[in-house]
C-alpha cells in the first residue's frame, strides 16, 4: 500500500460505490415522482467488476468502502458482493447506505458476510409524512430495519435526516430525543440545491438554525465517534447514550477534507458528487484492462479532484440524478 493524496495534499483512502441506480422509494428532494430514466442492466458494473476496482484501488491506498444506490438492498446478491470486498485485507471498512425498507430481511446476512455498519435514511417519524415524503412505503419497514440492524450488530446505526423547512423541520427535538430514548446517532443534514425546483431553493435550514431550534433540550457537548466520524460534527446531550451529527454541505463545505472517490452504477469514476467530472472504468474493464491500467486511471481522477464546490454562492447542481451516483 502506497497511499494517495490528490493535488491539494488531501489524503484519499474511501471509495462510495453505487451498486444500482434504481431504488424502491420516490423521496421529494431525490427525484420526480414519476422516477428517472433507469441504465440498463448491460451497462451496470456486475460484482466481479466492482470487485477489481476495489481491489485495484485497495492496492494503492482506498481502505474504507460504502456501498450505495440507488437503494442497494433492491439489488440481487448484495451480500456476495460484501462477501468478496470482506477478502480484500487492506480493506479495514465495509459499509452501507440504506432508506431501510429492506433492511430487516437482510441485515444479518450482511453483517455475518462482513459488514460493518449502516447508515440509514429516515426524514420523519409520522407515518402520514413518511409516506409524503418518500411517496411510497412505509415507515414500519424503515423503523424495524433500524431495529433488527442494531440488533446484529450493524453498529453504530447512523441515522441520517434531510432537514426542509416547513416539511419535517419541526421532528428536529423529536429526533434529537431518540438519542436519550433510544440510544440513536442522528444526523442532520442541510438540504443540498441538487435542482431549480421550489423545493429546494426555499427548504434550505442551515445547521445554525437547527442547533438554536435544539436548545431547549440542554447544553450539547462535543463528542468523536470511535468509528465512522465522516463529514459531520457530533455532539451527545445531556443523558444521552447516543449523538447528534450535523452535516454542512452548504452552509460550511468540507471539501478542504474531503477523502473520496465515487463509482457511479455504470462504471465512472468520479472524482467529486458536485462535479461532472468522470473517467470511464467500464469499457477498460470490459475489454481486459489490467490492474495497472486501472490504477493509472483512478490516479487520473485523483489528480482531477477539485479543490472545493460552489453551492454557498447559489450555485444549482442538474447534473446526473444522485440516485445514479450514490449521492
Amino acid at each position: 500500500m502506497t497511499g494517495l493524496s490528490d493535488s491539494f495534499q488531501r489524503p484519499i483512502n474511501y471509495l462510495r460505490i453505487s451498486v444500482t441506480d434504481r431504488c424502491n422509494l420516490r423521496c421529494i428532494y431525490c427525484m420526480p415522482a414519476e422516477g428517472v430514466s433507469l441504465m440498463s442492466h448491460n451497462n451496470i458494473l456486475s460484482y466481479e467488476e466492482i470487485y477489481t476496482v476495489v481491489k485495484a484501488a485497495a492496492e494503492m491506498g482506498i481502505n474504507k468502502v460504502r456501498l450505495t444506490g440507488g437503494e442497494p438492498l433492491v439489488r440481487l446478491g448484495l451480500p456476495q458482493l460484501v462477501q468478496m470486498i470482506t477478502g480484500i485485507n487492506t480493506i479495514d471498512d465495509i459499509s452501507l447506505t440504506t432508506n431501510g425498507i429492506l433492511l430487516a430481511k437482510h441485515a444479518a446476512e450482511l453483517k455475518q458476510a462482513g459488514l460493518h455498519r449502516v447508515n440509514i435514511s429516515l426524514d420523519t417519524l409520522r407515518p402520514d409524512r413518511f409516506k409524503s415524503i418518500t411517496r411510497c412505503g412505509e415507515l414500519e419497514d424503515t423503523l424495524r430495519g433500524i431495529e433488527v440492524a442494531r440488533a446484529v450488530g450493524l453498529n453504530p446505526v447512523k441515522i441520517n435526516v434531510v432537514v426542509m423547512a416547513g416539511i419535517n423541520d419541526d421532528e428536529l427535538p423529536d429526533f434529537a430525543r431518540k438519542t436519550i430514548s433510544d440510544g440513536w446517532h442522528v444526523r442532520f443534514i442541510e438540504l443540498m440545491p441538487i435542482s431549480g425546483d421550489d423545493l429546494v431553493a426555499s427548504r434550505l435550514v442551515s445547521v445554525r438554525d437547527m442547533k438554536h431550534r435544539l436548545d431547549p433540550l440542554g447544553k450539547m457537548e462535543p463528542y468523536r465517534l470511535s468509528v465512522g466520524n465522516g463529514p459531520a460534527k457530533y455532539f451527545r446531550l445531556p443523558d444521552a447514550s447516543g449523538t447528534i451529527g450535523f452535516i454542512t454541505p452548504v452552509t460550511e463545505h468540507f471539501c478542504y477534507r474531503c477523502n473520496r472517490l465515487r463509482l457511479t452504477a455504470d462504471g465512472k469514476l468520479r472524482p467529486c458528487l458536485l462535479s461532472e467530472e468522470e473517467i470511464d472504468l467500464r469499457e477498460p474493464l470490459r475489454r481486459g484492462a489490467s490492474s495497472e491500467e486501472l490504477k493509472d486511471l483512478i490516479e487520473e481522477a485523483i489528480a482531477r479532484k477539485p479543490l472545493g464546490h460552489h453551492l454557498a454562492e447559489g450555485s444549482i447542481h442538474k447534473g446526473r440524478p444522485f440516485s445514479q451516483v450514490g449521492g
